[in-house]
Order: C-alpha cells, then structure tokens, then sequence
C-alpha cells in the first residue's frame, strides 16, 4: 500500500528540482555573466533561510506541452529581517532565465494571487523586477488570443488602490519594459542597479521603429536617466547585494501597514545628552555662504546614519529617514549648496511625494528649513511652478502625522509656508540663534524699496548688500520669539533633546479631518 503515492511524491520531487533549475545551467551562466544574480539567488538574499513559502510553483506556460519553470515569475512570501524585526513580505520575483521573465498568462495569475494575499494579511509587497515586459508568443499575447489583452490591467488598478495601505517596493534589477514599468512608477520605493537596470514605457527596438530615435538602453530609460533627470528611481546602487540591502534598511523605518506605526529601534542613549560642540560649525557666519544640509541632518540622527531617497534629483532639497532615539522620522531639508535651497519645481514634487508616503505609514516629519522661497522668473512659471508648489502645501497640509519644524537659518515667503510653517500646525516651532522669517530676503526688499536708489548707484551690488545687512536684524528670530510665533530659540547642541522628548509627547497624535473623498490635487 502507498506504493501509487510514493511515486508520485518522488515525481513531485523531480519535478521541483526541475523547475529550481530555472532557464536550464546555459541560461544561468549568461545571466551571471552579466553580472546579475538570479531570482532565485534574490530570494535566498531577501528572504530568511526555511521561511519562503512559494504560491505557484508548479505554474508553466499556457498552452505548451514543455515545462516552462514557475512561468517565469516566482512568488510567495516568507519573513525579512531588516535589523530591527522580523517582518513577514510578498515577493514576486521576475526571472530572466524563463522567457525573459516576461509576464504571462500563468505568472500574472500568480502575481496577482499574491498581491490578493499582501493585501489580506496587510504585509509589504516587494517586487524583484527583471523582466522583458508582456509576453507576446506562447503563453502569452499571440494569435487568437491577442483579444483578450481588453480584459488586462487590473495589476495597476490593484497597485494604485493598494497605495497608502501597504508598503509596495519595486526593486528594478533588470529591464522593466512597456507594462513592468508602470509597477515601478506605481510603487513607493524604486532602488536601481547601475548598468544592469533599465526601465521605459518602450524599449529602444520600439522607440527606433516609432520615432526613429536610436538609442541604448542605458540611453533610454537606464538608473542614471531616472535617478538623476527623470526622478523616477529613488536610489542607484552598484549590485544586486546592494539592491537588497537597500530594500531592507528602507523597510525598517516602516511599520507592516497603515493601521500601524513604525517600531522604535531599541536605544539605551541618555536622553538629556547634547550633540557635540561641532554641531555649532555647520551653518556658516555669513548668510549668504553655502553648505551641505547633510551635514546638520549627520548630528541630529542616530549614529550619524541617514537613508537618503532620491539623493541625485532634487537635490535642493532633501528627503529621506533617519532615527532619533530609535523613533523611524521623515526629514524634509532643504540643501543650500544646490541653488540656495530653493524650492523649485522637481523639489516640490520630490517633497509632496515623500510628505505623502510619510504620512501614509505614520512616520513623523522632521522640517529643517533653510529656504529662500520658491523658484521665479519665466522658466519657473512656463514650467507650472504654481502648479508643483501648490501640490507641497497640499502635502504639508494634509497630513496628520506628528510635525516639527526646525528653522535652520531662514525661511522665506512661501518657502515657509511649504517647510511647515506655523499656519500648519506644526507641533513643534523652533529656530537656531541668528535664524530669520521673513516675507523675503533683505536683498529682495532692498529690490523693491529702494529701485530707485539702486537706478543710480555706482555700484549697485555693493548697495544692496550694505542696505540688506541694516535690514537683517529687523527680521532675526529674536523679533519673531517676541511675538511667540515660535515655540522656542534653541542652542543647536540641544537639537535631539528637544526632539526625542516632541517625540514622545506626540506618539498618541489623532487628527480627524472633514470627511472628504479626496482632495482636487494639483498635479
């Protein structure tokens, strides 16, 4: 007896093996040739050893007699360490060995089965992305079945109404063509591997054929165009390893979903401690030098360690994560070394989109403002400024997370309304010594009030600069503390001290809005 049964569990066994193999030992060896790990090998780097439950594995091509192994597309779930939990993720992992890793009709049954169950237990979902785009032979959309692609879609619909509930990452390891692409542009968190990522709404064979544009596809759509001119990578990193590092660290300063808030690193530091003297060297003597807002944000997170989104695009301004006393925080900064910080039109967007996630997964929001307003002139209005500035003040607007506002050296004209400034509502108001809120700079009153004077000086610059520094002390933070329109001038070396204990004060924050479908977003 259990002879019929013995069989086919050792069939099954075969089989599994089989389908490990991936494209077969030729199309591995070309695939690391390239320099890239395989999905499996992803996996075991991802995933903890003896966790990973795959959903569909037996899955193969529609419509062909020879196996196609997990149809190109391997996904389950299983348990992450990030370095400060053990966190349970989906994954779904294109596999360029099998068909290109291009979507099928069998994977996307797959993938859809595990956003359905990332969805249900409320837990990340991670794509490993690494694939040619739709499958246009075979199981795919060929012949007679070319019709059905009227009943396609729902992966975006479900990726876009997913949004906000659970963390959704998009890892682009390889190519991501025509309908993979839009999952990274859906997603909140895009890492690209230099040289080997690639993502387009058309590969460079289409673009030819269309607009008879001849282009690599590093050229095309590789992780230096979209982390540093088209804003749609977060992060370029230098290998597959570094890829999964990045995933993790980035997932460790979120909690599972929105129903829950970040978990607190464990922190044994002195709660009263105050940052070093160096600290007081940062921001330089005279007002109109520049220096790197890295340097500041260095001081005030945790062991120095910030995780930077975006770092290359932008970069007037400055988003990303860091820990204070083990709290998960959003920083929002701007960068005075990149056009004097000022906010321009990639820099709101970058910020309303980071305020966005923020607030999405109760992340409280640090603003470090150092900002001389928006961008002016033709080029900024023929460019929609308004339009982009209007989509940060909806952001720092809406969200309801714990706020804090840290004006650094200034924060002028709308500048300081899109920084958080005291119309919204931060729950905490502070300035550094020397500090000014203004209307505008001096050098810009000095502009209006005195064209005159400046029509017939000698020597105009000269003029405004020694007419700005008589104006300057009219603005300093001092004045503005008179009126208690800040909560409190700190010394700098105070910084983490008056931020843990904002921290833990506004733990418990509950913000009802009026009831609304959503807001009319300037996009």
């Amino acid at each position: 007896m259990g002879d019929v049964m013995r069989k086919e569990v050792e069939k099954l066994s075969e089989l599994r093996e089989e389908i490990k193999k991936m494209g077969g030992e030729a199309a591995v060896k070309k695939h690391h040739d390239r320099g890239k790990l395989t999905a499996r090998e992803r996996l075991d780097l991802l995933i903890e050893k003896g966790t990973f439950v795959e959903v569909g594995m037996l899955g193969s091509e529609f419509g062909v007699p020879e196996l196609v192994p997990a149809d190109g597309c391997i996904t389950g779930y299983g348990k992450l360490n990030d370095g400060v939990t053990l966190r349970d993720v989906a994954v779904a992992a294109y596999d360029f060995t099998v068909r290109g890793g291009s979507m099928g009709i069998t994977n996307e049954t797959k993938v859809t089965r595990i956003r359905e169950i990332a969805l249900k237990q409320r837990i990340p979902m991670i794509w490993l992305s690494d694939s040619g785009g739709a499958r246009v032979s075979g199981g795919g959309l060929s012949g007679e079945r070319i019709p059905l692609f009227a009943d396609s879609g729902y992966l975006f619909k479900e990726e876009s109404l997913m949004s906000g509930i659970i963390p959704q990452i998009c890892a682009m390891m390889g190519p991501g063509y025509a309908g993979t692409a839009y999952i990274p542009g859906l997603s909140d968190f895009v890492p690209m591997v230099k040289g080997t990522s690639f993502m387009g709404l058309g590969g460079p064979s289409l673009v030819e054929m269309v607009i008879h544009e001849k282009l690599t596809e590093d050229e095309l759509g590789g992780s230096k165009v979209h982390c540093e001119i088209s804003g749609c990578g977060d992060l370029e990193v230098k290998s597959d390893e570094e890829c999964i590092k990045a995933i993790k660290q980035y997932l460790a300063f979120f909690p599972q979903n929105c129903d829950q808030k970040p978990l607190r690193k464990e922190w044994t530091g002195d709660p009263e401690a105050l940052i070093s003297g160096g600290i007081l060297n940062v921001i330089p003597d005279s007002p109109r030098e520049a220096y790197d807002m890295h340097d500041l944000i260095k001081y005030i997170v945790d062991d120095g360690y910030f995780f930077e989104m975006k770092p290359k695009w932008g970069r007037n301004i400055i988003v990303g994560f860091g820990r204070i006393a083990g709290y998960s925080v959003g920083f929002v900064a701007n960068n005075p070394l990149f056009y004097g910080g000022v906010i321009d039109i990639d820099a709101a967007d970058k910020a309303a989109r980071f305020i966005w996630l923020c607030d999405a997964f109760n992340i409280p929001l640090l603003f470090i403002s150092d900002v001389p307003g928006f961008m002016v002139g033709s080029k900024a209005e023929k460019s929609g400024i308004i339009r982009h500035g209007a989509k940060m003040i909806h952001a720092v607007s809406e969200a309801t997370v714990p706020k804090f506002t840290l004006v650094a050296r200034k924060s002028y004209g709308a500048g300081y309304y899109a920084m958080c400034g005291r119309a919204f509502d931060p729950d905490l108001l502070i300035a550094y010594p020397g500090a000014e809120i203004s209307v505008m700079g001096p050098e810009g009153m000095v502009s209006i009030f005195a064209r005159k004077q400046l029509a017939e000086a000698e020597n105009p610059q000269e003029m405004i600069e020694r007419l700005a520094d008589e104006i300057r002390p009219q603005i300093n933070i001092h004045k503005t503390a008179r009126f208690g329109i800040v909560d409190d001038v700190i010394d700098p070396r105070e910084t983490r001290k008056v931020l843990l204990r904002a921290l833990e004060f506004t733990k418990d924050k509950r913000i009802y809005r009026h009831p609304r479908k959503h807001g009319v977003y300037p996009v």
